[in-house]
């Protein structure tokens, strides 16, 4: 519980931070106002194509590793039930 609420504190802090870094910079900009503000979108667009990007990227990772999870239950499920077929068919011919 105290690390969420860490965590929760650090995220703030960078958020409240980054919030005064970027006034700090809009207001000592050697820019005109339209000039930084036009900056500010493209980094803003290129930030989020990044994103996007990476969770693209991630979630083709947990597709194919969800894949490979599946293809590892079903040959172990099929190992196991092969093991109890041969254990029923050695019982009933002891029988």
């Amino acid at each position: 519980m105290e690390t969420t609420n860490n965590t929760g504190k650090m995220i703030g802090a960078l958020v409240v931070g980054g919030v005064i870094g970027a006034t700090l910079g809009i207001l000592f900009a050697p820019h005109k106002g339209s000039k930084t503000r036009s900056k500010l979108m493209r980094g803003a667009k290129d930030l989020a194509e990044d994103l996007k990007q990476k969770m693209k990227t991630e979630a083709t990772a947990l597709r194919n590793k969800a894949s490979e999870l599946e293809g590892l239950a079903e040959e172990k499920l099929h190992g196991f039930t092969s093991s109890i077929r041969q254990s029923e068919d050695a019982l009933v011919d002891h029988s």
